[in-house]
C-alpha cells in the first residue's frame, strides 16, 4: 500500500502516550483516563507512532484517512489554556481576548 495522504497528530500533556500493535491495525492511547483507549483502524488507513507523542495516520483514501484522524483527535480535543490534548501538527489555536483587550 502506497500512502498518498497523511495526517500527523501531536499529544500534548504529561504522561500522554500512544502505541500501535498488529502492524498498525490497533491504536492504544494513554490520555490520563483510568483506562487505555483502544481504537481499531479502518482497512484503508495505517497508523504509525514515530515517538510516543506523535501519531501519523496514512492512507490512500483522503476521506477515510482524515476522518480517522478526526476520530482520534475527538478522544481528547485540544485545550489551549492548559496546553493539553491532541492537535494536528500544523494547527494553531487562538485564545479568546482577555478582559483588558475587550474593554478597548
Amino acid at each position: 500500500m502506497e500512502a498518498k495522504y497523511f495526517r500527523i497528530l501531536r499529544l500534548l500533556g504529561t504522561g500522554y502516550k500512544a502505541r500501535t500493535e498488529a502492524e498498525g491495525r490497533l491504536l492504544y492511547l494513554k490520555l490520563g483516563y483510568s483506562h487505555e483507549v483502544e481504537l481499531s483502524v479502518p482497512p484503508a488507513v495505517r497508523v504509525f507512532c514515530f515517538k510516543p507523542d506523535v501519531i501519523c495516520c496514512a492512507g490512500i483514501d483522503k476521506q477515510r484517512t482524515h476522518q480517522f484522524a478526526a476520530t482520534v483527535r475527538s478522544v481528547k480535543p485540544p485545550n489551549a489554556y492548559v496546553n493539553q490534548g491532541m492537535r494536528y501538527i500544523d494547527e494553531v489555536i487562538k485564545l479568546k481576548p482577555g478582559k483588558k483587550d475587550r474593554l478597548k
